[in-house]
């Protein structure tokens, strides 16, 4: 029997206690980037500092790749995967809206109590494959790259052109299977860990059945983040300040748009 609206389902197979998701059409992506935009510019000054730290933490990132290129495509897309966890203030920012209320900087500071362990947990597990993929990375260069990467002219030439090898293509190829597992378990879980009194395991499965239920909404809204994270990246980290507050925004809308989370008690 279907279950009652608004009441979780429960998974007989793996014994959770899943949330009903629903079916969106392809084209709500960009209502939840209007719905993100519209937060964003509610409570900018907390927005904007998640973005300033973002960026700030691209440029260390860019700072530190100078004394060793080979590590900067790891790393860069390595910092990109814990994205998911970076934005849970600005996850809470927009659940207070949605309450009427006024979200200040303290309502995001403490949005890590609010999540407690499951989120933390969440957290360390994107930094474990943040960092895993920061270590293929630099072991692809290693074996596909025979020639010394001593500047950018190097690291463009034999890293991103490819030049001798067929490096680029690779690095791609997996780290896009890689990007689409993590986006899978990410795109509803981190605010509804935030949101609702839920494990670990129930979260990530309610985000891979988001996804499932949803397939093309779903691969459009990773190709406008992929998109803003490009834009972000060709204008020197600059784009993440606000490509990154928006997007967080949105991921909240577009877990409440997904997931009918009503019948799962609240995180207290």
């Amino acid at each position: 029997m279907p279950p009652e609206p608004g009441r979780p389902e429960v998974s007989e197979e793996a014994g959770l206690a899943l949330p009903p998701v629903r079916a969106v059409p392809f084209a709500r992506p960009f209502r939840w980037l209007a719905l993100g935009w519209r937060d964003f510019r509610r409570a900018f000054a907390p927005s904007v500092l998640h973005g300033l730290l973002v960026a700030g933490g691209g440029w260390a990132i860019l700072a530190l790749a100078t004394f060793f290129w080979p590590l900067l495509p790891g790393a860069f897309s390595g910092f990109v995967l814990v994205g998911p966890i970076l934005a849970t203030g600005l996850y809470e920012l927009s659940r207070r809206m949605a309450l009427g209320e006024r979200p200040t900087l303290a309502h995001a500071l403490a949005a890590w109590r609010r999540g407690t362990r499951p989120l933390v947990w969440l957290g360390l597990i994107l930094m474990v494959a943040g960092t895993l993929w920061v270590l293929v990375s630099v072991v692809l260069v290693a074996l596909f790259v025979k020639a010394p990467i001593t500047g950018l002219a190097d690291f463009v030439r034999y890293v991103v052109l490819s030049e001798g090898s067929n490096l680029f293509p690779v690095w791609v190829a997996l780290g896009g299977i890689g990007a689409a597992l993590v986006f899978a378990v990410t795109v509803v879980s981190a605010p509804l860990l935030l949101d609702r009194d839920v494990d670990l395991l129930s979260a990530i499965a309610t985000s891979v059945r988001a996804v499932s239920e949803s397939p093309h909404a779903m691969a459009l809204w990773a190709i406008l983040i992929v998109i803003a994270i490009a834009l972000s990246v060709a204008t020197l980290m600059i784009g993440f300040v606000v490509a990154v507050p928006v997007i967080g925004h949105a991921s909240w809308h577009a877990y409440r748009d997904v997931v009918d989370a009503d019948g799962l008690p609240a995180r207290p």
